[in-house]
């Protein structure tokens, strides 16, 4: 095994790292190997008063500098991210397991996501409104809305961040965020990038705890004005309805299901290539990733043959090692998960034509996994498997895979591939999905927008439509004295 130095990760408050006052501390485990590497602070009630007075503090200052500065400050701060991608990347991978590679992929595009937010936050413009007063001028300005208290997952420990922060800090609020205790050192690592960089003091912060209680203590707290969570959509609705209770502004972006079709004139090689390599990208654990297949019954062999053996070509194993392209699963209540899907499947007639199984006796590794022949009735064609484990069906008719691809609640993405602009046209046009790639593996960029439908939240966090979650708009009518 590759080994490397992991720090301690304490509470940003202020612009400083400080413990816990009750110096509670939570080990972090390398899911490689399922021994602790480190430990994070744990907040108390007292820490979160801590951090919330000086959020309120930093939203003041920062909101006063000008929209220009604010940009050239979060350039900055992408320009450190970029320097210190590599050593970033591997705390990632030790906390969280995925790639190197793919640790610094993400890393690196972290700090092009704050770059786009830098340059709209220029763009946040108001606009002047004939009055059908000639004696009186009408404005639309645009105000930042208050501090930001956010909630991110563990498996983009950066990514899922930073869409949040850039937006936030662009239109000059300030951002408490509530980082993923079994990943905490990444977050720290990016935070440390704009503290770096020079923002006021409070404009950022960054705490570690209880996830109840956190959310429970800071969503109703006067001081935060924007709640924004990425996770499962269970806890999502809970906390979108403790917002709502406090006439918060929400942001949600939840759990997925993402469809893939497959169309009887697709050309199979491009979407074996393209989905299996979506499908598999941090060992499955991607609120996007795909994870229903529907490919039309005349080329059903072909394709699942096709993608067996792109799963058995896959190199499983630490992700500090040479060459690794699988990582292991975040935890071991994942490899408890895949195990519960495959058997329900294979129970209910699915053929496991490759993986199905743990690897190893240390660490959380689980074989990349195809499902043949999958019924509807099968946990992994109702329920987010969140893992390595692709499950396929056939169909016979566009009509038929479309209506499946929609019977879920969740509508966060989906794909498909065909030769045909007809089938293309029915597919963007009919799909229920916030974000529908076709032809090609999941391509997010922050000019786009990044967001579901239906159970799979609301809200975008790409695109200019991210920063209005961000602004409050107020409307102006002077007559002069």
């Amino acid at each position: 095994m590759t080994t490397s130095s992991y720090p301690d990760t304490r509470l940003l408050i202020a612009n400083e790292w400080v413990e816990a006052e009750g110096g509670k501390t939570i080990p972090v485990l390398n899911p490689a190997t399922g021994k602790a590497i480190g430990s994070v602070v744990h907040a108390s009630v007292g820490d979160l008063d801590r951090a919330l007075a000086a959020a309120q503090r930093g939203f003041e200052a920062w909101r006063a500098v000008p929209a220009f500065e604010r940009a050239a400050t979060m350039r900055r701060a992408a320009g450190l991210l970029r320097e210190r991608a590599a050593d970033i990347a591997r705390l990632l991978t030790q906390e969280q397991g995925k790639p190197l590679a793919e640790a610094r992929i993400e890393a690196m595009a972290g700090a092009d996501i704050i770059d786009w937010f830098a340059a709209e936050g220029m763009r946040v413009y108001g606009r002047i409104v004939p009055s059908r007063n000639p004696a009186a001028q009408q404005l639309v300005l645009k105000e930042p809305v208050g501090p930001v208290a956010a909630f991110t997952p563990w498996n983009f420990p950066i990514n899922q961040v930073v869409r949040k922060l850039a937006a936030a800090l662009a239109t000059g609020c300030s951002f408490l965020c509530k980082a993923p205790e079994e990943t905490p050192a990444s977050p720290a690592a990016l935070f440390q990038c704009f503290v770096d960089a020079g923002v006021p003091a409070g404009a950022v912060g960054l705490v570690f705890g209880d996830p109840a209680e956190i959310s429970g203590y800071l969503i109703p707290h006067p001081v935060i004005r924007k709640v924004t969570f990425t996770g499962s959509t269970p806890v999502g609705k809970q906390l979108a309805a403790l917002a709502g209770a406090h006439m918060k502004r929400v942001t949600m972006e939840l759990g997925g299901h993402a469809p893939v079709i497959v169309a009887e004139d697709a050309d199979v090689a491009l979407a074996v290539k393209a989905a299996g390599g979506a499908k598999f990208r941090n060992a499955g654990q991607v609120c996007i990733s795909p994870t229903r297949f529907l490919v039309h019954n005349s080329v059903k062999d072909e394709f699942v043959r096709a993608m067996a053996a792109h799963a058995q070509g896959l190199k499983l194993g630490d992700g500090l090692a040479d060459g690794t392209t699988l990582g292991p699963l975040a935890n071991a209540r994942r490899v408890a998960a895949m195990r519960k899907v495959v058997e329900d499947a294979a129970a209910r007639g699915a053929q496991v034509v490759t993986g199905g199984q743990r690897v190893g006796e240390e660490g959380n590794f689980f074989a990349p996994t195809i499902l043949a022949d999958v019924p509807l009735d099968a946990s992994v064609f109702n329920d987010e498997p969140f893992g390595p484990v692709a499950a396929v069906r056939g169909f016979d008719t566009l009509d038929e895979a479309i209506a499946e691809a929609n019977r879920l609640p969740f509508g966060l993405a989906g794909y498909a591939f065909t030769r045909s602009i007809k089938n293309a046209h029915q597919l963007m046009h009919r799909m229920e999905v916030g974000m529908l790639w076709l032809n090609q593996p999941a391509a997010p960029s922050a000019e786009m927008p990044f967001g579901g439908v239906k159970d799979s939240g609301y809200g975008s966090e790409g695109g200019p439509e991210a920063l209005e979650a961000y602004l409050n708009t107020k409307a102006v009518s002077l007559i002069g004295v």
